[in-house]
């Protein structure tokens, strides 16, 4: 940055030189005429005509300064270097413009001029050479002549460096006059507030950086360096280069290196230590020849192999560099080069060349490439040459005798963008000339002609230009004076006989949804590596499905740890940011790369514990009913009619709905079988124990009733008051079970609270206060039984039943103290690390536990009747006398 700004402060001051030679010599203001202050000797070739166009090109590839003493007339620099392909830039100009001279339908009645340049790749001179375009070069002119008529140049094509151009447009952009380069990419010059008069017909570093970025990841190199010359073309890449790369997600830069001018071999050496010390095996340089060359230097001294190169623009189709000392090295080198296109009758043009005899010192670019091609002198030397005296040139050799590589016109890039650009400022002309009058475009409605032309109204045609080359190539400019972006993919090929050549394999171009379109040709492409495959360029390999990236601390973004995702969240993309949590019915695949149906458990009726309280409660329900047939069948008995038959029903009829509610608790839960299961168990059970409760009460009141004065206890222990009695114990559970299902009703519900990875099917009671209702009332009518057959024990007689109700009801109690805290419990019991019993089944064991226990020890009280099946009548008056009668019962 410094030396740019050091640069453009230099230029500065020589602008205000030339601009204070201008208005303050002393001849504007003590004659009536006026004469250039300084005249610049310029290698050039220029051409009359109607309207002239400017051109600058790279002629020679270098200049020498001479010393300033400033004891004498300060001597302009010497070129040196004679570029064919340079010169070829020009003549394609000239050809061009005699092409357009030529077509009738171009420009008719209109004869166009030329004035071409050679800047001699210096900036000092490339800026004299455009103002001396501008203000033209004219000796002496009268301060009293009109200052009206064509300007000296209407629009300059070039010039090829992006530091020239912006010198150059800094100034000619203040008059408006067009300039239009053919090969200065910088992405600066996209800025039209500082830049208003300047087109290109080459895309903009702005688009060669995105299409590197696209090669990029079209190959997978997230992991590469940079090296930039140190201009304005390589600084501007360095900034955009990063800022791209990171927002299109292509990768990360491993280093960026800025390679000087001159000649610095200790700070190469450096940058190529760096490129060895590092692991990205990709290398993109955006430089010209002179840096490529020391660069190389460098690495064939060190040896440093197994890199991928990526040339910019600047030096893919450089020949100096395609030489094999360096194809070791430089072989298979991908590089964005000017798309190619054809111009019929170049090469019979360029055949025509001779140098002009007669004029040697103001067109004397001919005759510096004759003395080049042909090694030989013209008499007196031409202007600005430097070189030995030699054989004199006679101007009649002939170019097909000689190799030159100015007859090569099979990969015309350059020079087609040069074709473009003349033909872009001979259409704007065109379509000026075309005006109607009264239908013009300017302040009312006129139109502009060449004798009074401004500038800035040929730049509002050259705006809206639009036409099609013979190749088939739209050219028009968008907003910014860009041209519609096209490159081409090369690739270097170092052939089996040492040859290298260089061949197109895809090209980018930006698609109609202003995106980058990559096409490219994987079969064609040459790599320098033993594998013959593309190599692998990464800080970190990409990261599998099922883990998301982490950064590395104080590290590019491409550099980062793949964690794989914990329980319940999945990625399921390569190199996922972070890792997805799975809905809440889903849960992550032992991959954590997508999400599965959580298991879902509950007690099943295929399950072993549920075969097993199926099969018990169908048994349980089995034997009440058989009791119960007997029962009825001798129902006319003794015995039977002596045990109150209606409860005996009743209680049968309670503990076969005892053993059946079990079922409820058995399948996946549902509305209906939660509200059901709790209520059916509920309010079977208050009925068993109301009708043992009662009988009971039976009991007690008959053994009252024995003594003397007890009779009166009978009447409210007659048949009507134990129905009623029953009915209305097991209405109170009944009440109970209707609020509670009516205010806050158990309901089925997907715990995922035992494992994450299941969902258990439960059912919530809804209000733990209608459960415990519930379970209160129950074990408030279990006490009072347990109490009153206490009571009773010890009562005489065959039918006393107390000691076994009070057997019975001291098993339920041993019971129900053991229900409650199992069934609290349950859930963390189930969640023991080694248990093997299912979360949904814990609940339900709890609750069936209790209701099988009291069912079975209440059962125990039907075997009773199973004295029917043998003495049917040992409860008569007869037998009575001779044997007692052993009661089992509950």
């Amino acid at each position: 940055m410094v030396a740019l700004f050091v640069k453009y402060f230099l230029m500065n001051i020589y602008q205000f030189m030339i601009y204070s030679s201008l208005f303050f010599s002393e001849s504007s203001f003590l004659s009536s005429s006026c004469k250039l202050l300084r005249t610049f000797y310029l290698n050039g070739l220029h051409k009359p005509g109607d309207v002239t166009l400017g051109g600058l090109f790279e002629v020679h590839y270098s200049s020498v300064f001479p010393e300033q003493t400033f004891t004498s007339a300060p001597h302009q620099p010497s070129c040196q270097g004679f570029d064919t392909l340079g010169f070829r830039h020009a003549m394609t100009m000239a050809f061009a413009v005699d092409e357009i001279n030529k077509n009738p339908s171009l420009l008719p009645n209109v004869t166009l001029g030329y004035s071409l340049y050679d800047n001699c790749a210096t900036l000092s001179i490339g800026f004299s050479a455009a103002l001396a375009m501008a203000s033209g070069q004219e000796e002496r002119f009268s301060i009293q002549e009109s200052c009206s008529g064509t300007p000296p140049v209407v629009g300059i094509v070039g010039d090829p460096f992006s530091t020239f151009s912006i010198a150059a447009s800094d100034v000619l952009g203040l008059y408006r006059l067009p300039m239009v380069s053919y090969f200065a990419t910088c992405s600066c010059l996209s800025d039209r507030q500082r830049f208003p008069s300047f087109f290109r017909t080459i895309p903009s570093d702005a688009f060669q950086v995105r299409a590197m970025i696209q090669i990029l990841k079209h190959f997978g190199w997230t992991w590469a360096g940079l090296l930039v010359s140190d201009d304005d073309y390589g600084l501007h890449v360095s900034r955009s280069f990063q800022t791209d790369l990171t927002r299109s997600g292509g990768g990360c830069l491993a280093y960026t290196e800025v390679l000087p001018w001159g000649d610095n071999p200790r700070e190469y050496q450096r940058i190529v230590d760096v490129m060895t010390k590092s692991t990205a095996r990709v290398v993109i340089v955006f430089a010209h020849q002179m840096h490529m060359i020391q660069l190389l230097e460098q690495v064939v001294k060190q040896n440093v192999t197994g890199l991928q190169w990526i040339a910019s623009e600047a030096w893919t189709l450089l020949e100096g560099l395609q030489i094999s000392a360096f194809m070791p090295f430089l072989g298979g080198t991908l590089g964005i080069a000017v798309r190619r296109g054809e111009i019929p009758g170049l090469r019979d043009f360029l055949l025509r060349i001779r140098p002009d005899q007669n004029n040697i010192s103001e067109n004397n670019m001919v005759k510096l490439f004759w003395e080049h091609t042909f090694q030989c002198k013209f008499l007196p030397p031409p202007a600005g040459s430097v070189e030995d005296a030699g054989a004199q040139c006679s101007g009649r050799e002939d170019l097909n005798s000689v190799t030159t590589d100015l007859l090569n016109v099979s990969e015309l890039r350059p020079e087609y963008n040069i074709y473009k650009a003349v033909y872009a400022l001979a259409h704007a002309l065109n379509d000026m000339l075309s005006c109607v009058p009264g239908r013009g475009p300017f302040s009312g409605n006129t139109c502009a002609s060449l004798q009074t032309l401004e500038l800035w109204q040929l730049m509002h045609y050259l705006e809206r230009v639009n036409f099609t080359t013979p190749f088939g190539d739209q050219v028009t400019f968008d907003e910014n004076g860009d041209a519609l972006p096209i490159y081409d993919i090369m690739n270097w090929i170092w052939l089996p006989d040492g040859r290298i050549k260089v061949q197109s394999v895809g090209e980018v171009q930006r698609s109609a949804s202003k995106e980058e379109e990559l096409t490219i040709d994987e079969v064609k492409i040459f790599w320098n590596f033993e594998s013959k495959k593309p190599p692998r360029s990464v800080c970190s390999d990409s990261c599998p499905p099922g883990t998301h990236m982490v950064r590395r601390k104080g590290e590019p973004l491409c550099c980062f740890y793949c964690i794989p995702c914990s329980e319940g969240k999945v990625s399921n993309q390569t190199d996922s940011l972070e890792c997805f949590s799975c809905p809440e019915d889903f849960w992550s695949s032992p991959q954590r790369d997508h999400c599965i149906p959580k298991k879902t458990e509950f007690l099943s009726y295929q399950e072993p514990l549920g075969i097993c309280l199926t099969v018990t409660s169908l048994l349980g329900t089995s034997i009440c009913a058989i009791v119960l047939g007997i029962f009825t069948y001798h129902r006319g008995t003794p015995i039977v009619r002596a045990n109150n038959s209606e409860l005996s029903f009743l209680l049968l009829v309670s503990l076969k709905l005892c053993f059946l509610c079990s079922l409820l608790f058995i399948g996946r839960p549902i509305l209906w079988t939660c509200q059901l299961r709790h209520a059916a168990f509920g309010i079977s059970f208050v009925l068993c124990v109301s009708c043992i409760l009662v009988r009971t009460m039976v009991v007690l009141a008959v053994f009252k009733a024995s003594k003397p004065g007890g009779g009166a206890y009978l009447k409210w222990f007659g048949a009507v008051q134990q129905r009623g009695t029953v009915f209305a114990l097991t209405c109170v559970q009944v009440a109970i079970c209707t609020a509670w299902i009516v205010t806050a009703s158990p309901a089925p519900h997907k715990n995922t609270q035992y494992h994450n990875d299941k969902i258990v099917y439960e059912c919530v009671v809804g209000s733990i206060i209608g459960f415990s209702a519930l379970l209160g009332y129950i074990s408030v009518l279990a006490i009072l039984s347990f109490v009153l057959a206490f009571l009773a024990r010890n009562l005489p007689d065959n039918f006393n039943e107390a000691k076994l109700i009070t057997f019975s009801m001291l098993i339920f109690c041993a019971v129900w103290v053991a229900f409650v805290p199992a069934y609290i419990n349950s859930p963390v019991l189930c969640q023991w690390p080694h248990s093997r019993i299912q979360p949904a089944v814990c609940g339900d064991v709890s609750t069936l536990m209790k209701c099988t226990s009291q069912v079975t020890w209440s059962w125990v009280g039907c075997l009773r009747y199973t004295t029917l099946l043998f003495s049917p009548t040992s409860h008569t008056p007869q037998s009575q006398n001779n044997r007692a009668v052993k009661v089992l019962t509950l």
